[in-house]
């Protein structure tokens, strides 16, 4: 099973001209495969007078789907380099699109290759990327008494509070890494006297890392 993978929460446009053809990277999170159409007809309108619209996408986490065209380029020489880019960045859930104005000097297959890679780049480098990591919801009940401990522990761990209820007891709502979940448990069970009663809510996908991929 995946436990970690890497996606886009800002998209962001790249562009780069070799010899006078302009190639121009929107990357674009996406969620299902009717959301990546729907996209890649808005940039193709958007530039409805380029003359190629190339395009890649992963999508899903596990057993992810991999789609790509080359929009009338010569075949390997635009989609793949581009679903290249993203495999390599370990990304889901995120489409390329690279949209090239002809120049009017033909480039090659080599020299097509490292322009849609260096466009694709050049999109992601002005994109916010997210580390995700595998984790679970738990949720910690306690009484006022021992709320300041749990708190103490949590924030020396560096892990927020999702949500809080103040009622007759406390419950705190938090998310936890799939590594993390067990030590953090004996944690809080011995810094309470085993009086925090923790269940776990559910599976959830952690953010961390939140950072551009350098050209």
């Amino acid at each position: 099973m995946l436990t970690e993978y890497r996606a886009v929460v800002q998209n962001g446009i790249g562009e780069i001209i070799e010899k006078k053809s302009r190639f121009i990277a929107n990357v674009i999170s996406i969620a299902t495969e009717e959301e990546a159409a729907m996209q890649i007809e808005k940039i193709k309108k958007q530039y409805w007078d380029a003359r190629h619209n190339c395009w890649a996408y992963i999508l899903g986490e596990d057993q992810p789907l991999e789609r790509f065209s080359d929009d009338g380029e010569p075949g390997g020489t635009a989609g793949k380099p581009i679903l290249e880019v993203i495999r390599g960045e370990e990304l889901r859930n995120v489409l390329i699109v690279v949209t090239r104005y002809f120049g009017g000097t033909l480039l090659g297959t080599g020299g097509l290759v490292r322009a849609y890679t260096g466009a694709s780049k050049a999109g992601l480098a002005n994109s916010e990327i997210v580390t995700r990591m595998y984790g679970y919801r738990l949720e910690i009940q306690t009484d006022y008494t021992g709320l300041g401990k749990i708190q103490y522990i949590l924030g020396s761990r560096g892990i927020a509070i999702a949500a809080t209820d103040y009622t007759e007891a406390v419950r705190i709502e938090i998310l936890v890494k799939k590594e993390d979940e067990k030590q953090l448990i004996a944690e809080l069970t011995e810094g309470t006297n085993g009086q925090a009663k923790i269940e776990r809510a559910g599976e959830c996908w952690i953010d961390v890392n939140i950072k551009r991929i350098p050209h």
